[in-house]
């Protein structure tokens, strides 16, 4: 009998969710248990189990320091076009934004890739705006066939494909699929993409599962944080991985939890606050109910709150960070997608994980063959 679509599972999941049901008692027994299950994980979601954080991470520590070392995967994005079709008011791509629009030749590609590689990172992301008539996956494909040349693990964060089209791409070098569902609310997410094919909401929803079905080694997900409830959106995230996981067990399954940071056209956006102390229960619970999975901190978040976080839940984090078109040590050609928090280069991150006694990490994966 056909598998029941994920989608499916999580929504009827999703509508009934209901965190004021969990008191301290709750989360005390969820924190006694040896393995987390999804009502475990929802409970250290909860409010009450803010008054927690202090065990929380103990806990999500020893959990880290178990599976990963003190090591930390270092990696960094190459914007290579900013052309978007859709209106999400959210995002500084927004079609409707009167921003600086550009796309790198391949020659302009190669140059940045050159850059990047001389501080030796070997995880790059590659990603465009949500175009397919600029950034058309044979352009895309061009790109990654450069990228590899410098990078062993070359990712992908792009509109959404078919199952064909990411195993093209994987067959010219792809290893990873970067995908966000932005918010798993489907009335809230109706509400902020105003239009274009992101607007389809499934059709997103199963790009994580087409890109596994194409061969690609892993998968990164997540929700934007503020668009909607964030305690909803980050148990709906842990669900979906989790399933994924289930479903497709040689699959590595890693986490984002990034935050709305601000951006062109995107002052007058409506979303829910999320502190600092909120995105760290979110992240802890995450390890504690996923101990084998990564997790990515991005430099939406400042260096303070980073380096705050090192050793409790992240397991990959991006240094020499640049969001507009082009930008690493040579002439940025398009505007920028947000503004980052933390700017420090490659070196004075590497510099920082050293003084902290981890050890820095470009390249965790070998082909063989």
């Amino acid at each position: 009998m056909q598998s029941r679509p994920i989608m499916d599972i999580l929504l009827e999941e999703y509508k009934t969710l209901d965190f004021s049901m969990y008191t301290a008692r709750d989360v005390e027994n969820v924190l006694a248990k040896d393995t987390l299950g999804l009502e475990d994980y929802k409970v250290l979601l909860s409010k009450p189990a803010s008054a927690y954080l202090e065990p929380m991470a103990r806990r999500a520590q020893r959990l880290t320091l178990e599976h990963f070392g003190k090591n930390i995967g270092l990696y960094t994005p190459i914007y290579i076009a900013n052309y978007c079709v859709n209106g999400c008011s959210y995002c500084g791509f927004n079609k409707s934004n009167h921003i600086h629009r550009a796309k790198l030749s391949l020659e302009e590609i190669e140059t940045e890739a050159r850059n990047i590689a001389k501080t030796k990172l070997q995880d790059i992301l590659l990603l465009t705006g949500e175009s397919r008539h600029q950034s058309s996956v044979e352009y895309i494909g061009e790109g990654v066939k450069i990228l590899k040349k410098y990078f062993n693990n070359v990712g992908i964060e792009i509109y959404p494909l078919e199952t064909q089209e990411y195993r093209y791409l994987h067959e010219l070098g792809v290893d990873y699929l970067s995908v966000y569902q932005e918010t798993y609310d489907t009335a809230r997410y109706d509400e902020v993409h105003l239009s274009g094919p992101k607007k389809v909401y499934s059709y997103r929803f199963n790009a994580p599962e087409r890109g596994l079905m194409g061969g690609l080694r892993g998968v990164s997900i997540g929700a934007l944080l503020g668009l909607s409830d964030f305690r909803k959106d980050a148990f709906a995230t842990g669900m979906h991985g989790y399933l994924l996981q289930r479903r497709y067990p040689a699959a590595e399954v890693c986490f984002s939890v990034p935050r709305l940071r601000p951006c062109a056209g995107g002052e007058h956006t409506r979303f829910e606050q999320v502190h600092d102390a909120d995105l760290l229960q979110v992240m802890l619970a995450l390890r504690i109910f996923m101990p084998f999975s990564g997790i990515n901190l991005s430099t939406r978040e400042s260096a303070a709150f980073r380096d705050n976080c090192l050793g409790l839940a992240p397991t990959k984090i991006s240094a020499g960070v640049h969001t507009g078109i082009g930008g690493h040590d040579s002439e940025q050609k398009g505007d920028e997608q947000f503004e980052i928090s933390d700017s420090r280069s490659v070196e004075e991150y590497k510099q920082y994980l050293t003084s902290r006694g981890y050890q820095y990490v470009f390249n965790d994966y070998l082909y063989v063959g």
